[in-house]
Formats: C-alpha cells, sequence, structure tokens
C-alpha cells in the first residue's frame, strides 16, 4: 500500500510517499480502507521530534491518528460492525495517513458527513468531548472556550451548544463570523479578557474550556472563579499548579458515537478548512504548523 512515512524526525522534508507492508487488525481492532485522514497539531510536533521524551516511536513511522473509510477487515471479538461499513475513528499515536488503517476506537459516519468531515472528527471530538465531560453538566450554563476556531475548539462550540450551553468563544477578529455561525458568541483573546467577558456575559460565566495553551489559563481561573470549573486539552505546564483539570484525548468509540449522532441530529459538522492529497502531506504539515488552522487540515486518499 501507499503511504506518508518519515524515517527520521525533523522538518517537513523528511516525509516521503513509498510502498509499506499492509496492517492488519488485532483484537478488538478493525482496518479500514482509508477514504481520508485528519492532520492534527500532535502529528507534525510527533514528526519534528518535539514529543520523543514522552510518545516515542520506532521509525520509519506513518504520520496520523485519525482516518474515515470503509471496513473491510475486523480483528477477534469486534462486534457492531461489518465489512463495507463506512466508519470513522482513532488508531495509535501514528499510522493514518495511508491507503490502509488499523483503528482501535471508531463509529458509524453519518450520512451527512462527507469523508473529509468524517476524517476530521475522530480526534477533535474526543478531545472537545472529553474537555467538556469533565465540567459536568452543560444544560443551561454559560461556558467560555479559549482557542474556539480551531479543530477541537469549533468542536466543543458546537457540541457544547447542542447541549445546551450558552457559549462564549475566544478567536481573531477573523474567525468572529465563523464562531457566531457555529452558535458561539465571539470575543477576542488577550489582554482585557475578563472585562470583554463580563460585558458579554453579566451573569458571570460558570465554566472553561482551554483548547489553545496561549498563556490564559489563569485569566480563565479568575473569570471563573474556580480552577475545579475550568479544564484544558493543551496547557499541560499550568494545569497542575493551577489545580485545573487536565483532559488527555482517549481512543474512546463511546465519545465517537455521541459525536456521530449529534452528526446525524445536523447539530456537530466537521468544519475543514484545507484539503491536501496524500503526495501533498508536506504541505498540509506546514501548513499547520501555521497555527492559525479554522477546523480541521485533511488529506484525501481518494483520488491518489
Amino acid at each position: 500500500m501507499r503511504a506518508a512515512r518519515f524515517h527520521e524526525y525533523g522538518g517537513v522534508e523528511t516525509l516521503v510517499i513509498e510502498q509499506v507492508p499492509e496492517p492488519h487488525p488485532g483484537p478488538d481492532e478493525i482496518r479500514i480502507r482509508v477514504a481520508a485522514a485528519g492532520v492534527n497539531p500532535v502529528d507534525w510536533k510527533v514528526r519534528a521530534g518535539a514529543a520523543r521524551g514522552v510518545l516515542p516511536l520506532e521509525l520509519p513511522a506513518i504520520p496520523g491518528r485519525d482516518a474515515a473509510g470503509v471496513v473491510d477487515e475486523i480483528g477477534d471479538g469486534v462486534q457492531g460492525v461489518g465489512i463495507g461499513d463506512r466508519v470513522f475513528g482513532l488508531g495509535g499515536l501514528t499510522g493514518a495517513t495511508a491507503e490502509l488503517a488499523v483503528l482501535s476506537a471508531w463509529a458509524h459516519a453519518p450520512r451527512t458527513w462527507s469523508n473529509e468531515e468524517s476524517a476530521g472528527a475522530g480526534l477533535a471530538a474526543v478531545t472537545a468531548m472529553g474537555g467538556l465531560k469533565a465540567l459536568g453538566p452543560l444544560r443551561g450554563r454559560t461556558l467560555l472556550i479559549e482557542g474556539a476556531a480551531g479543530g477541537v475548539g469549533s468542536a466543543a462550540v458546537e457540541i457544547a451548544v447542542a447541549h445546551g450551553a450558552t457559549v462564549i468563544g475566544t478567536a481573531s477578529e477573523r474567525n468572529h463570523e465563523f464562531l457566531s455561525s457555529l452558535g458561539a458568541i465571539p470575543t477576542t483573546y488577550g489582554a482585557g479578557l475578563a472585562e470583554r467577558v463580563a460585558a458579554l456575559a453579566p451573569g458571570g460565566v460558570d465554566i472553561a474550556l482551554d483548547t489553545a495553551a496561549s498563556g490564559s489559563l489563569a485569566d480563565l481561573v479568575t473569570i471563573v472563579g474556580d480552577a475545579a470549573c475550568v479544564s484544558t486539552i493543551a496547557d499541560h505546564t499550568n494545569a497542575s499548579h493551577l489545580g485545573v483539570r487536565l483532559v488527555n484525548a482517549e481512543n474512546d468509540s463511546t465519545l465517537l458515537t455521541a459525536a456521530a449522532e449529534l452528526g446525524r441530529q445536523g447539530r456537530y459538522t466537521p468544519r475543514i478548512e484545507r484539503i491536501f492529497a496524500l503526495g501533498q502531506i508536506a504541505d498540509a504539515h506546514t501548513y499547520a504548523e501555521r497555527g492559525r488552522t479554522r477546523g480541521k487540515i485533511v488529506i484525501s486518499l481518494q483520488s491518489n
């Protein structure tokens, strides 16, 4: 099969397209013929070697953690899915940007989602839902999301709105119309955030989710008034000493299924900013490293 790989840590020049052995699913895993794969910040950080201390890899490695496609092989013990089913989900830390990928968590893709939207849902959905779950019930509460226009942030906005929260989201001004379209009240990030939020929510903010690690975590605690009512999926450095809940993404089929159900109801649609072909993997990583993505970046393998 064809796949993107890197044989050493480094820049985007280490990424190559080559023939590699086909993977096969183990117990409780499935294999899909990949239609599209997501590009996430963790992908380029792993490729660059920034995470090698805590996330060591056996090289060469195929980048990518989430993908969507059609099931073509099923491991022992798997139930509720069949050959030919269209699914999206998560595999290991690597392995998704290839013609075939093994998933350990998955859900049936809503018919309303394209292959690219489905590929963009996996990691963003479980991360957003995990961060929101840590904050307790959402209905009737006011939620502040820092970094609301990115892949995880935009997913969190729609999911929280679907569950009855009033959402204030921070983003650059160019993304304010985008946030409004998702159902959030937009504001800018940075100095003066507390004053801007107070004007938008005179009754106060109940809970906050940080998806950006922008250095604002202490401000979020101050705005909400209780560190236990703040969660972060990004700021590992400051979470512990501030007492903020740190949430790591997990390969959880239950969360993926819940996201898919919201998709079927028309209340959550993964937002895709750019689609690249497999041969453009270096361009996709370069674009992702800019750090200003609205929604998700995906790799399409349908025309490769």
